[in-house]
């Protein structure tokens, strides 16, 4: 998997305190495709999955693309409740709408999907099914259940100390398409739409996003961004053209070190990628990272056009413990959920796996009495 940010410029920072937002600019806007907000009467939205199940979520907005020239007006709903999906009598104040999809078409020229929830789901369903062979080591559970049920913990942007004031308070360039936000220099996030009308009306909504616990933790800290910025040296300079190339010279300084240092591991090559829905010449899909560790690993959703080009782009930074779960998971779907390949494959003992597995969470898929042996080796520090 492989993307770049083709089309889009970067522009110099704006820092408030730890929050550093970098405007990203487009020569020209993609054409035929447009993104806009829609609002919702019903503040609760069910999906249907298809199989019997339901999906039920928090929807503070929902984007729709279009690929039309029609005027479409943008807007957006805020607060929800839950309610069961069976429930028979309903508050008259809260009614649900059901959904048949996390994407689905909206009419002949439009696809709904809900910002940022395509990819979660993504990630909450890698290797949702759990062993797909009943090794010894695994739990009847395991196989009749998989990883039901899995749960993530996130934060809104609300809750990211500096964020709203940052959004509120800066500028939006001429031309901008997209940013990418940074919480302590730790990028958190990336975000690009088709037109800068659609960035305008959809810049407040990144206060709705969704933040992992690194952010959320780095905004509670307070560190502030570092100082990037650099003086331009007077010398030579003997006119008002020869300052306004020297200032050029930096701002594409500037973009080079922040495209090729600071972001260089939005994409992962090594990452996976999925397509969920075309939209008449464009497509939408999301992708995984390949969960190495000690490193970033983001998880995102695209619209790109026939060219491979993004059109639309939005990202979400996991933190270092959703890491370790998405890495262990994918080991062990590589080795065919054989704890003893993959624990050589990880260079551990099979009691080392078995203790990693139940600190991320999953230690209800080995049997208990399994369980139980690893753990006493792990005490007496034999190997398994």
């Amino acid at each position: 998997m492989s993307f770049e940010l083709e089309g889009l410029e970067t522009r110099p920072a704006q820092v408030w305190g730890s929050v550093r937002l970098v405007p990203l600019v487009r020569d020209e806007p993609v054409p035929h495709l447009r993104l806009h907000r829609k609002a919702y009467e019903e503040p609760v939205s069910v999906v249907d999955v298809g199989d019997g199940t339901a999906y039920v979520s928090f929807v503070p907005h929902a984007f729709v693309a279009t690929w039309n020239d029609g005027d479409q007006t943008p807007a957006a709903s805020y607060g929800t409740r839950l309610l069961e999906r069976d429930t028979a009598v309903a508050s008259p104040r809260m009614p649900v709408r059901f959904t048949r999809r996390m994407a689905r078409k909206a009419g002949k020229d439009r696809l709904r999907f809900l910002p940022l929830h395509l990819v979660v789901e993504g990630y909450l369903a890698l290797h949702f099914g759990g062993p797909e062979i009943l090794w010894e080591e695994w739990s009847r559970r395991a196989v009749t259940r998989g990883l039901s049920p899995r749960c993530e913990e996130s934060y809104l942007g609300l809750r990211v100390h500096g964020l709203e004031d940052a959004l509120r308070i800066f500028e939006i360039h001429p031309g901008q398409c997209g940013v990418l936000v940074y919480v302590a220099d730790a990028l958190a996030g990336a975000f690009v739409t088709p037109h800068p009308d659609d960035y305008r009306a959809l810049h407040a909504t990144l206060v709705e996003d969704l933040f992992g616990e690194l952010i959320y933790t780095y905004g509670l800290l307070g560190a502030p961004a570092g100082d990037l910025s650099a003086g331009i040296d007077g010398a030579g300079i003997t006119s008002l053209h020869d300052l306004r190339a020297a200032a050029a010279r930096r701002r594409e300084e500037w973009a080079a070190f922040h495209d090729e240092v600071m972001a260089g591991d939005l994409f992962d090559e090594d990452g996976s990628r999925q397509t969920v829905q075309h939209l008449h010449g464009f497509e939408l899909a999301r992708f995984l990272p390949s969960f190495g560790l000690r490193k970033e690993n983001h998880i995102g959703e695209t619209v790109t056009g026939a060219d491979g080009r993004i059109a639309y782009l939005k990202t979400y930074r996991l933190s270092d413990s959703q890491v370790r779960r998405g890495h262990l998971l994918t080991r062990l779907a590589a080795h065919e959920w054989r704890l003893d390949a993959t624990a050589a494959a990880l260079g551990i003992t099979e009691a080392a796996l078995a203790l990693r597995l139940e600190r991320a969470g999953f230690g209800h898929l080995l049997r208990q009495d399994v369980l139980d042996h690893y753990r006493a080796q792990a005490r007496r520090g034999t190997p398994a």
